[in-house]
């Protein structure tokens, strides 16, 4: 069974082409970093309507690439949501209009699951885990019961954890996209050089907030304007600040359900010292936990086809009708 994954959530326009969940035969990215970068952050018009000039001259390139003929695709699967609207809806439209040519079945999928179900790109992992899935727009603990069950635990109130880097980032114009630029700049820092708080990491739920730390952060920069040599201590602290939240909310959250397995998507995923965190308090409490490669980690189609072939095996598909949406929604919406 071949499935076509679509996604243009936000300012990536991606398509991948997999085999069953087996085997991914191909899955590209076009980045549009350089278009935002200027902006510090991406621009939600700008990003739609390079999604609309991409969209047809990349799948055509995509399929020759291959050597597959759209008519031997057996399901279509694209990103209903969540993200910037108007990109979701240039990559469901163009879903819709290959699903109606084709006569094929489609899957809206959520993109937030996608993230979580990215791993079985690479690796089998038992149910019931915990996802935390962490990105430019997310930051989300998911309890994974099964295939396309799943319950959302707790997610942040304000910032995303990935958005908090970007914001840092382009306060102190270091960088876009600022998780990639703070990583680098604070790899030789000094980790406990400045004593941010560590926001919610005491209260007995599994939210986020990440707006304080920003603040706190922004009132030490301007009291104490750093040089080359301390910006890097600086931001390797604040970087460890999120990392310690992200990684004992969840443990926290595995724990409480009796969970040993936990899966860490997202963009941020890719981050070098979160996994490292992450893997010493999982081997402290004798929790396993799953990273996708970084590759699957940021954006992209695969981990949407992937998803939509299970809906899609558990017998759920989408209407033609199907409406895009811009913040989570749970599976019935769109299936």
């Amino acid at each position: 069974m071949y499935v076509l994954g679509i996604d243009t959530s936000c300012d990536d326009t991606s398509f991948s082409l997999i085999e069953d969940d087996k085997r991914v035969i191909k899955n590209t990215v076009f980045n549009q970093n350089e278009l935002h970068r200027i902006f510090g952050g991406v621009v939600p018009e700008i990003a739609s309507r390079k999604h609309i000039e991409l969209i047809e001259p990349l799948f055509t390139q995509f399929m020759t690439s291959i050597q597959f003929r759209p008519e031997n695709i057996d399901l279509i699967a694209v990103t209903a949501g969540p993200g910037l609207i108007g990109s979701i809806l240039v990559g469901l439209s163009f879903a819709k209009g290959l699903s109606l040519s084709l006569r094929k079945p489609i899957v809206g999928v959520n993109h937030v699951e996608a993230h979580a179900m990215s791993i079985f790109l690479e690796k089998n992992v038992d149910f019931p885990f915990v996802a935390l899935v962490v990105s430019g727009g997310h930051t989300i603990i998911l309890l994974v019961k099964d295939y396309c069950r799943y319950e959302v635990m707790g997610s942040t109130r304000d910032d995303a954890a990935g958005e908090a880097f970007d914001k840092i980032a382009k306060f102190l114009n270091i960088g876009y996209p600022g998780g990639v630029v703070i990583e680098k700049i604070a790899k030789e820092g000094i980790k406990d050089y400045v004593n941010f708080p560590r926001p919610m990491i005491e209260e007995d739920n599994f939210d986020f907030s990440f707006s304080g730390l920003k603040t706190a952060f922004l009132t030490y920069i301007r009291k104490n304007p750093p040089d080359e040599e301390s910006l890097k201590h600086v931001l390797a602290s604040f970087q460890e600040a999120i990392c310690e939240v992200l990684a004992e909310k969840t443990i926290k959250a595995a724990k409480k359900f009796s969970v040993r397995r936990i899966v860490v998507g997202g963009g941020v995923a890719s981050n070098t010292r979160l996994r490292e965190i992450f893997i010493e308090k999982g081997e402290e409490e004798k929790i396993e936990v799953f990273f996708p490669s970084p590759h699957y980690c940021t954006d992209n189609a695969a981990m949407v086809a992937i998803t939509g072939y299970y809906y899609y095996k558990r017998g759920l598909t989408s209407p033609i009708t199907i409406r895009g949406f811009s913040r989570m929604a749970i599976p019935s919406t769109y299936v």
